[in-house]
């Protein structure tokens, strides 16, 4: 099993929401193969539940976008890290803006897809438009077959920072 250096954890600190000392920094250094260096931080206030997490690689890197296919079970393994200044586009389906609220986050294509998943049914929840709820529903069994492998998905991740990546040889990679 890899060994991490122990994050760096500063608690006790006041929330900016709910002005409470319950606020938690924490600032994190992976090595991630193929990819390199990258400090992971992260704000976790335990009293109103305000979370705010970022990536930022060690080394400058060139605004860049990622484009992938998922077509097999195998590609959900596939790593991704999206910086909080990243754009994650899945044509047809939803895009993900980066923003003031957006997070940065290392995970694999199903953990992508298990975010997305989230959005669509709290979308589909909210619904009050029968033909708005017939769409999520729709692209919740597109999810599910892409997952096992049945449907292909295409996945683009654009960065202004350079800050994110998808790691794999099917992946391609242009400069923006």
């Amino acid at each position: 099993m890899e060994e991490f250096p122990k994050p760096n954890i500063l608690a006790g600190q006041p929330c900016p929401f709910c002005d409470n000392s319950t606020l938690s920094l924490t600032e994190s250094e992976r090595d991630i193969p193929f990819f390199g260096k990258v400090f992971l931080f992260s704000m976790t206030c335990t009293s109103c539940k305000y979370h705010k997490a970022d990536v930022e690689c060690v080394d400058q890197k060139e605004p860049c976008r990622y484009t992938f296919e998922v077509s097999t079970v195998e590609d959900m393994s596939v790593r991704v890290v999206k910086s909080a200044t990243a754009t994650v586009k899945i044509p047809f389906m939803m895009t993900i803006e980066s923003g003031e609220a957006a997070n940065g986050y290392v995970t694999n294509i199903e953990g992508l897809l298990n975010r997305v998943k989230r959005a669509i049914e709290i979308a589909r929840d909210d619904a009050e438009d029968d033909g708005d709820k017939t769409k999520a529903k729709n692209m919740l069994k597109k999810l599910l077959k892409v997952v096992h492998g049945q449907e292909t998905l295409k996945i683009i991740i654009e960065d202004p920072t350079g800050n994110s990546a998808i790691i794999s040889d099917k992946a391609k990679k242009v400069a923006l």
